[in-house]
């Protein structure tokens, strides 16, 4: 509860140098405006009075304060208020001033806005009668005038009900009662919203998990995909050998396919997991209904069927959650399976291809070879030379000692015929022996050029050729093998398996539903809901009404 604030009343005495001269008194009537200017007869013209000059003097001063306009006509209404009659904004402001009247103070400001129209109109008849009752004489005075008491003052002695003190005192404690009521009210309302929106619900989740809730088993297990070490390995991929890493890929799969559709089709197919929820038995809450879609089935498997991955670890968390603990312990035991089958598929393919490629270079490289072979030796039993090179190194020998013999002749000769008397007989057979020689020699270089079977030197490119044709086919072979035991190492280390470190054992006492756990998360939920959403009314109401 508000209360207006209770101006102080004052009284105006006026000292007897005070009194007013009726001739400096401006009035307003109009008949007193002809005596006051033929007073004096000297002066011609209009002298305006000293409160004339005082209150322009004012209103320039209040002109200076740099008011807004939004003030000036909260002035004016103000002034209305109070009957005053004004002739601008800033009279309006120095006639309040005057009589000790704040216009923007915030409690003038609301009393504007407090009486209703009603009120207001028969305030200002009021106002209006009491001014036609005023003697003309007084509606001239501005300022305020003593009053002439008859008979004997009042006393300075009050009753208790009249002492401002104790006035004061039954004010506030009127307003602490009602404060302390209001305190009451809005306690019992907060509390009854809190039992509504937090109590209720909870007591009533916790009624759900303590009584009505079907127990349930969890079976846990653990289980670790590994990569098979490889001697050589070396690098960069040497340094995640045998950490998580090398097989984050394959773990993340893993665990996508144990809760994809695929492994809940096979599981429906081979043990009955949706049959097992529509047991009568479970809770409603829990148990799925009997014309229930593939949808429905799917979000129960994903609520029942937990798979968490350790990263730095490497290690797949498992965790199936079943009415009874041996169907717990069975759909385990399925997903593993399934699991298994998985991994063994993740790298088949590539195993496959790297081998089959291999093996298929391998084959082509030998067919090649022995084609080589086979031309090799054809050549060889065509030219009837075993070896190009030393049958050309043998005949070049050959036509080298001829030259040799044939220079020898040739200078037996030559000292032959030095002589004055030559022996005719020795001439002639130095020279048919050189004739013998150099056409055994021509003989020899047509031999080394060509022929009846061809020239030796194509006879020896071609048979070199096959020679170098086979060399090539022979390494290709070689190196189709390397590649072959490189990709039967590689597709051997590409190989997955999965090693189980936690086998899944059906629980005998249930796992869920931990009744304390839930109803005290059930608790903090509804009450963070109840807190937002009263912290968002309390914020929307303050923009309100502000």
């Amino acid at each position: 509860m508000t209360t207006k604030p209770k101006a102080q009343k004052f009284r105006i005495r006026r000292s007897s140098n005070s009194t007013v001269n009726p001739a400096s008194a401006p009035d307003p009537t109009p008949q007193s405006a002809a005596p006051q200017q033929a007073a004096p007869s000297g002066v011609s013209g209009s002298v305006d009075s000293a409160a004339t000059v005082s209150s322009e003097t004012d209103i320039d001063a209040i002109r200076q304060e740099g008011l807004t306009g939004r003030q000036l006509r909260m002035a004016r209404r103000v002034a209305q208020k109070n009957g005053l009659a004004v002739t601008s904004d800033f009279d309006a402001v120095r006639q309040l001033r005057q009589q000790g009247v704040d216009p923007f103070q915030r409690a003038n400001v609301l009393e504007l806005v407090t009486p209703n129209d009603a009120q207001t109109k028969a305030a200002a008849g009021q106002m209006q009668v009491a001014t036609a009752k005023v003697p003309a004489e007084q509606a001239k005075v501005q300022l305020p005038q003593t009053v002439q008491r008859k008979g004997t003052l009042p006393s300075t002695k009050v009753g208790a009900h009249d002492n401002p003190a104790e006035r004061r005192a039954g004010e506030i404690r009127r307003i602490q009662k009602d404060i302390a009521k209001r305190r009451r009210r809005n306690m019992l309302a907060l509390f009854g919203r809190l039992g509504m929106f937090v109590i209720l619900p909870t007591v009533a989740a916790g009624w759900y998990f303590f009584v009505h809730a079907t127990p349930m088993y969890g079976t846990k297990s653990e289980f670790v995909i590994q990569q098979a070490e490889s001697s050589g390995g070396g690098g960069l991929g040497g340094l995640f050998q045998g950490t998580g890493l090398a097989t984050q890929t394959d773990s993340t799969t893993v665990q996508s396919y144990i809760t994809s559709r695929s492994a809940l089709e096979r599981l429906n197919e081979d043990h009955g997991f949706a049959e097992h929820f529509m047991n009568p038995e479970i809770d409603a809450i829990q148990r799925l209904a009997p014309d229930s879609s593939n949808e429905d089935a799917f979000a129960v498997f994903q609520d029942h069927v937990q798979v968490g991955y350790d990263p730095t670890e490497g290690i797949l968390k498992m965790e199936v959650i079943a009415a009874d603990p041996d169907k717990s312990q069975e759909f385990s035991e399925a997903l593993i399976g399934y699991a298994e089958e998985q991994v063994d598929q993740l790298t088949q393919r590539v195993r496959s291809d790297q081998m089959e490629g291999a093996m298929a270079d391998s084959e082509q490289a030998e067919v090649r070879r022995q084609a080589a072979l086979a031309e090799l030796v054809a050549v060889q039993e065509e030219i009837q030379q075993p070896d190009a090179t030393g049958a050309t190194a043998a005949l070049q020998q050959r036509i080298t000692t001829l030259e040799i013999s044939l220079d020898n002749e040739r200078l037996n000769l030559a000292s032959l015929l030095n002589n004055r008397r030559p022996n005719e007989a020795q001439v002639n057979a130095a020279e048919n022996q050189i004739l013998f020689i150099q056409e055994q020699i021509d003989l020899l270089r047509g031999q080394l050029s060509g022929g009846e079977g061809g020239s030796i030197v194509s006879n020896n490119a071609r048979l070199r050729q096959a020679e170098e044709n086979y060399l090539i086919a022979v390494q290709k072979v070689q190196t189709s093998l390397a590649s072959l035991d490189t990709a039967r190492i590689e597709a051997n280390r590409q190989v997955r398996y999965m090693s189980v470190s936690v086998e899944p054992i059906a629980p005998d006492e249930a796992t869920y539903p931990k009744s304390f756990e839930n109803t005290l998360l059930a608790f903090l939920i509804f009450s963070g809901v109840y807190l937002m959403i009263s912290l968002t009314t309390s914020i929307l109401r303050e923009q309100v009404s502000s």
